[in-house]
């Protein structure tokens, strides 16, 4: 009775559904529901593969969490707020930090952090070069001694540089570059006449207006060691 039940159920169902049903004995048919269960007890269902994953992960988990070593301990700890040895040491670097610029504000609490103009001074023997640049190291301005009219010998004395450094001062009035510059830093190059020329334009009338942004004051003349030999020194005589 059961297996004519069963194939007029199957002769029922729509031709693509047929090839999917599972074909069974005469005596699975007579005993369906108790047979079901003991073949779908031999396979492993996917809620049970779940579970041994789950399980896995929490085995392996609790492994890491036990070894203080690892980085899942340190990120607990971190977490819960431990004062261990390995918090101390991703933090360490980082208090530093705000202990130095905590300390610098202290200072300078009224300092303008704002990145500096630099205006390089290159005097060397010959002549005399003076160049405005930006914070990025774009230059603005750059003159020497040459661009006065002065040839040859005569752009290296101490009355080209002077003009030079008070033709400089006027062309940065002149062009509103003062409306840019917040801060202004000096960067000296060699110890030639137009050193002590451009620091007196800077301490006298000319250089009433920009003296007042002067932040630093700098020395990048190049000091040799050893390398190449020198040339031999002129004597007069």
């Amino acid at each position: 009775m059961k297996a004519r039940l069963w194939s007029a159920l199957a002769m029922a169902m729509p031709l693509p559904c047929r090839g999917c049903q599972q074909r069974l004995s005469h005596f699975q048919m007579g005993r369906t529901f108790s047979s079901f269960r003991q073949l779908n007890a031999s396979t492993p269902s996917s809620r049970d593969k779940g579970r041994e994953i789950e399980r896995q992960i929490l085995e392996t988990g609790k492994k890491e969490s036990s070894d203080e070593t690892s980085p899942l301990a340190a990120i607990t700890k971190m977490m819960k707020g431990d004062t261990a040895r390995t918090t101390q040491t991703v933090t360490r670097d980082y208090s530093r930090i705000a202990e130095s610029l905590e300390a610098e504000m202290i200072k300078h609490p009224y300092a303008d952090r704002t990145p500096p103009h630099h205006l390089h001074i290159y005097a060397h023997k010959h002549n005399t070069i003076i160049t405005l640049t930006r914070p990025n190291g774009n230059p603005i301005l750059s003159m020497g001694c040459g661009a006065l009219g002065f040839r040859k010998s005569q752009r290296g004395g101490y009355d080209p540089a002077y003009q030079l450094s008070s033709h400089v001062f006027a062309q940065i009035q002149e062009r509103g570059l003062l409306l840019d510059i917040q801060r202004l830093e000096l960067v000296f190059r060699g110890f030639g006449p137009g050193r002590d020329a451009f620091t007196k334009v800077l301490l006298g009338n000319e250089g009433k207006n920009i003296r007042g942004l002067v932040t630093r004051v700098t020395d990048s003349t190049r000091i040799k060691f050893g390398g190449t030999r020198s040339r031999k020194v002129r004597r007069l005589g």
